[in-house]
């Protein structure tokens, strides 16, 4: 390829464009009522009574992990195969982020895995939507105590959906999306946790503006409305902005296009690798599921092996990347006890690859990836 194409864009057009001079041009940038009117669009899209809008998917996992209980002493359960930032809000709440396994052809954890590193302290368990894989939270929670939370990473899967057909964000849990640069919704960075549960959606609001009552919208907009001076909790600097907002509803109402655009190119794939020494994320050609990413694995004699496809596939201009190192293996997460083995996720880890998709990369994008693994593989 004459072009780099990276591994995750964003497809920002003129809609989005006009809605950020609209947005600047109205004189309030932060949030305020366009992001009102996001939240209100992306539940309603979800199928929720409340979502509520973050600056990361980061903090929303946090904030969720408070409301669910989470505090020191208690063991928060994650698979090892996911981004640091869903073992990390375990640590900044002086809990332990206990690493599970995951299935090797789902790459998402399993109510079996989680069930071999459960104790008395475990108060919840991340389940991470892997690349788009809705992974079945309510087998999950049937075969969990009362007392653990379900708290959903959903980075990965805006859009997809749960093998009972809903979509994902709509199980009841606390679910949290992120809308990073190369997500399958995106507003260049923040997030957003959808709910059913009306007085946890208030303790959110409160929670992503210092714990404050009151936004600062409705402070400076309001005549009537003065600022609270009487905090009762310790909330954290995390609000959203209308300029992220106003791309946000432009987005949502592109969901379609964009579904359509990394079919496609899923499909190429699939069709193109046939007869390469490498596998795929099962269904990820499925309707239910959103294609944030096009993962292979390679087959554990390929050769070449990962780490010199990735680089013959970087020489020809293609981001291909890594999801992910398992976290398990990292210095950071090493505890006082035995080492951890996570068998699935070690063997998988040591041959994963993520080739580009995303809503701009087109069908001839796909199919000269597929013509680059075609001659390095072949």
């Amino acid at each position: 390829m004459r072009k780099y194409l990276p591994f995750g864009k964003p497809d920002f057009g003129d809609r989005e464009i006009e809605a950020v001079t609209r947005v600047l041009r109205s004189g309030w940038v932060g949030m305020g009522p366009e992001t009102i009117a996001f939240e209100e669009d992306l539940a309603r899209s979800v199928g929720v009574p409340h979502a509520i809008a973050v600056n990361s998917c980061t903090s929303a996992l946090l904030i969720s992990l408070r409301l669910a209980g989470v505090g020191p002493g208690h063991e928060v359960v994650c698979p090892s195969l996911t981004w640091c930032s869903t073992a990390n809000v375990a640590l900044y709440l002086g809990a332990k982020p206990v690493f599970c396994d995951v299935d090797p052809e789902t790459l998402c954890l399993t109510p079996e895995t989680v069930a071999r590193v459960l104790t008395p302290r475990t108060r919840a368990v991340m389940a991470v939507h892997f690349g788009g894989f809705a992974a079945d939270v309510g087998e999950l929670r049937r075969a969990l105590p009362d007392h653990v939370a379900i708290v959903e990473d959903a980075a990965h899967a805006f859009g997809s959906r749960y093998p009972d057909g809903r979509l994902v964000g709509a199980s009841g849990n606390l679910c949290c999306f992120s809308f990073y640069a190369n997500k399958v919704l995106s507003t260049g960075e923040g997030g957003a946790v959808t709910l059913v549960d009306a007085e946890a959606a208030e303790q959110i609001r409160s929670l992503r503006q210092h714990g404050l009552a009151v936004d600062a919208w409705k402070r400076f907009t309001h005549p009537g409305v003065l600022l609270d001076a009487n905090l009762t909790q310790l909330g954290y600097k995390a609000n959203y902005t209308d300029l992220q907002a106003a791309i946000g509803r432009v987005q949502l109402s592109r969901q379609e296009e964009f579904r359509r655009t990394r079919l496609e190119a899923a499909e190429i794939y699939r069709d193109g690798l046939r007869g390469l020494p490498v596998t795929l994320q099962r269904q990820v050609t499925d309707p239910g599921h959103s294609r944030h990413l096009f993962i292979v694995i390679l087959d554990d004699e390929a050769r070449p092996t990962r780490d010199e496809l990735l680089v013959a596939l970087r020489r020809r201009n293609i981001g291909a990347t890594i999801h992910y190192e398992p976290l398990h293996l990292m210095p950071l997460y090493e505890g006082d006890g035995a080492p951890v083995s996570l068998p699935h996720t070690e063997r998988v880890a040591a041959n994963i690859l993520t080739l580009p998709i995303g809503a701009s990369v087109s069908a001839d994008d796909a199919r000269d990836v597929v013509a680059a693994m075609q001659a390095i593989l072949g």
